[in-house]
């Protein structure tokens, strides 16, 4: 999967350059947002200052602020919208490169069960995947690089957290600590997850593998052996429903209390009135973007489980294409040297 993009020369100007195309776009757009949330505390700032005092601001300074936040954000879009154009295509030649090898193939390992459904759908479906998943890993890891140096120097402005007094950059453990509890959780709620997606593509293959046969064979495709095959498809859905029922009870209360952490946090600094309304947002946005990076692992499991399970199916059918090709090289080597010959 990885080596077919990776390693040929053919793609390197993609695999490569492409990344670090893509790994500077990301930066640059992280570096936006740094200034989106410095912005939020000039503008918020002058907010309560124009509600505390009437006329203490006038309309062009408002203006004014708006005008910059509009400045960064046209960038934004225009940056967001060129590397998603970007992404989408570098993600298609990775699909391109996987399906060009298979074909390659094909004639050793087309009797293989469900190897059309590894060349044309698991092919897409992982690239699919890699698409939204690595992007989001990306921005996490970046976002997370930018932001927690400023959310360790807006801790300064912390003075005490309830139950345990003065602790300094309590904002940054307390993120950390929050996604690290969250993470475990759900890896140990959703561990199974992985397992049943598995087995349920196995039994959604041979249903529709069935169903094609039976589109020229009319002895294929009975109605007792559909009946028998979709049976196993809608135990093996019934099994996820159920697992992620408890799954999802976990990820939604987490995620539910994570988000009014930082104003637990951040309770006796309000009460003592020692912060601004502008620090208080720029604290807030701050925390909420290092907790979503290292929440990465909680917010996108149920990608995770999908890009593993096809992760699984495909390199099953590389070990079978391995092993078939050195049978078929085995297989002309004899031919070429026979037995005793000299």
């Amino acid at each position: 999967m990885f080596r077919n993009f990776f390693m040929q020369r053919r793609w390197l100007h993609w695999s490569l350059l492409g990344s670090v195309l893509i790994l500077a776009t990301t930066w640059y757009k992280v570096q936006l947002d740094v200034k989106v949330n410095n912005w939020f505390g000039d503008f918020y700032n002058l907010i309560q200052k124009a509600l505390a005092t009437p006329h203490a601001v006038s309309q062009s300074e408002l203006f004014s602020q708006l005008w910059v936040f509009i400045k960064i954000s046209v960038v934004y879009v225009l940056i967001a919208i060129v590397l998603e154009f970007y992404i989408r295509h570098y993600v298609f030649r990775w699909r391109t490169a996987m399906h060009q090898h298979y074909c390659r193939y094909w004639h050793l390992v087309h009797h293989i069960e469900g190897a059309s459904q590894r060349v044309q759908e698991d092919t897409m479906r992982f690239a699919r995947i890699m698409e939204g998943l690595g992007v989001s890993l990306l921005h996490s890891v970046m976002t997370l690089i930018a932001f927690q140096p400023l959310l360790w120097n807006l801790s300064k402005h912390v003075s005490e957290v309830p139950l345990l007094g003065e602790v300094p950059h309590i904002l940054i453990y307390s993120a950390m600590l929050s996604a690290i509890c969250g993470t475990v959780l759900l890896a140990i709620v959703g561990i199974k997850l992985p397992g049943l997606e598995f087995n349920n593509q196995k039994a959604e293959a041979a249903l529709r593998k069935e169903l094609v046969l039976g589109e020229d064979d009319p002895q294929r495709a009975s109605p007792m052996s559909l009946h028998e095959l979709f049976d196993k498809v809608r135990h093996n859905y019934v099994q996820m429903y159920r697992h992620y029922l408890y799954f999802d009870l976990a990820k939604w209360s987490y995620l539910q209390f994570s988000s009014i952490l930082p104003y637990v946090i951040l309770v006796p600094t309000i009460v003592s009135g020692v912060i601004t309304l502008g620090v208080l947002q720029q604290i807030q946005r701050a925390f909420s973007k290092v907790v979503s990076s290292l929440e990465f692992l909680v917010r996108s499991w149920s990608s995770i489980v999908e890009l593993i399970s096809v992760y699984k199916r495909l390199h099953t059918f590389e070990l079978q294409i391995a092993a078939a090709d050195n049978a078929n090289n085995a297989s002309s080597d004899k031919k070429t040297h026979p037995e005793g010959a000299l």
